[in-house]
């Protein structure tokens, strides 16, 4: 059998923890920052942990952890 090919747009945004639950990139902070609040700019920094729903979606593209 061959083996499965992880999706590479998947591997370039996305991480495992050691718990096995998927961080990624805070959303919303691409463009239009005029009109947010510094409170959400500050709030939108770094990662997050994803929704299991979302999570679930996530790793079918990363089938080698």
């Amino acid at each position: 059998m061959p083996k499965m090919k992880t999706k590479s747009s998947v591997k370039k945004r996305f991480s495992l923890t050691a718990k096995g639950k998927v961080r990624g990139n805070q959303a919303g902070k691409q463009h239009g920052m005029i009109k947010r609040t510094n409170k959400q700019i500050r709030n939108l920094r770094g990662t997050t942990i994803l929704n299991d729903c979302d999570a679930q979606i996530v790793k079918k593209f990363m089938p080698y952890g």
